[in-house]
């Protein structure tokens, strides 16, 4: 199959190219020199010249406070930009996976969220996402929406100045030898590597639809960094942040774990724990750099 990746070069984006090129698929790797998202011209002459059969969607302006204070440009790229890519899908007659957020939920529920909860997003960012999804649902017939959650990869995160939250609690930890995370916001840590995996067996039905797909099971912040020490047998001196210690810039949900019941129903849930996911991603990074950072 014919695979245009638009965001290739970011933290999910490598690894979804990888995924689709380990299964045999010819892809076509597409960055901002490649493609603009927020000029129709520009998405439509790229996928035109290229005629993929699928378009996956993993580009977005995803920084959090920075859409907060450009609007304008997050509306032009999460939204606008991703009806430009559904209606170049629909055009070709190709399929359109587009990557989203868990960020669309306000957090108030307190029990993991399925597709068919109403979303409210407490920020721009959350609500040009969910605009995002509603012209891909409205306008792209054949067409795949997942959301996702807490993700880390391989790949530097540009929008976290380069690091994961994996790689900063290990830098943080070597530096200062204490760290304080919050305790009270809970989400699914997801590992790019898994959820890439995940988008290539999708793609082989035409179960088109909402989906949500993140790793099994939650945890806080704080549990996440237990893990991430426990794992890796680093001393550290881990805290509870204390109550408005780290304010956030910008409203973030408390609570934004998403339930895979969609991708259940169809027998097409193919997701490890989120702890055994992130042994997978340690034992990775030990094999890549060649010195011991998993606890055996």
């Amino acid at each position: 199959m014919k695979v245009a990746v638009i965001g290739a070069n970011g933290q999910l984006g490598s690894d979804v190219v990888g995924a689709f090129e380990r299964h045999g698929d010819v892809v076509s790797p597409l960055t901002h020199t490649e493609i603009e998202l927020a000029l129709p011209d520009s998405v439509s002459k790229c996928l035109a010249d290229l005629r993929p059969e699928l378009i996956v969607n993993t580009a977005a302006m995803h920084h959090v406070e920075r859409c907060e204070q450009e609007p304008e440009r997050a509306y032009a790229v999460n939204a606008v930009g991703s009806r430009n890519l559904a209606l170049a899908a629909r055009n070709l007659s190709a399929v359109l996976m587009h990557v989203s957020t868990d960020y669309v939920f306000d957090g108030s529920k307190g029990a993991p969220y399925a597709e068919q909860d109403p979303p409210m997003p407490l920020s721009v960012y959350g609500n040009t996402k969910l605009s995002g999804e509603y012209f891909v649902r409205a306008t792209a017939p054949k067409h795949f929406v997942l959301r996702t959650s807490a993700l880390y990869g391989a790949r530097p995160c540009r929008a976290k100045g380069g690091l994961n939250f994996v790689e900063l609690m290990l830098k943080l930890a070597k530096e200062r030898g204490e760290v304080k995370v919050v305790d009270s916001e809970f989400v699914t840590p997801t590992a790019t590597a898994e959820l890439a995996r995940q988008m290539v067996a999708l793609s082989r039905s035409n179960a088109y639809g909402l989906y949500h797909a993140t790793a099994e099971g939650s945890c806080s912040w704080y549990q996440f960094a237990r893990q991430i020490f426990e794992l890796t047998n680093t001393k550290v001196n881990l805290k509870i942040a204390g109550p408005n210690e780290f304010p956030a810039k910008v409203p973030r949900p408390r609570y934004s774990v998403l339930e895979n019941r969609a991708l259940k129903a169809l027998g097409l849930n193919s997701f490890n724990t989120w702890e055994q996911a992130l042994r997978e991603y340690l034992e990775l990074k030990t094999e890549a750099i060649g010195t011991p950072c998993v606890a055996s």
